[in-house]
């Protein structure tokens, strides 16, 4: 069972307000805003995106490859964050 994770409320809490501006965008285009207006807003999600990233990376690696390295069983930790880490942009 895996334990929660330390910036759990931050993750939903940036998650949900990139939702809320996904559905803006939606709503701008149904509108027919100009396009820079909705590529400027779309790069506003991408980097918010990236931060989310960011924050669950940074809470993987101070906690669960830790903990793997503690038990030993970090090249497989090691593997899957490689991985991972590969398919973030």
């Amino acid at each position: 069972m895996q334990k929660p994770k330390q910036n759990a409320k931050e993750v939903l809490d940036r998650l949900s307000k990139i939702e809320g501006h996904v559905q803006g965008i939606k709503k701008m285009v149904e509108e027919g805003r100009d396009c820079p207006d909705v590529l400027l807003q779309l790069s506003a999600v991408k980097a918010a995106v990236k931060k989310v990233s960011h924050i669950i990376l940074g809470d993987h690696l101070e906690h669960c490859i830790c903990d793997a390295v503690r038990s030993g069983n970090e090249k497989e930790a090691l593997e899957k964050l490689s991985s991972a880490v590969k398919k973030l942009d």
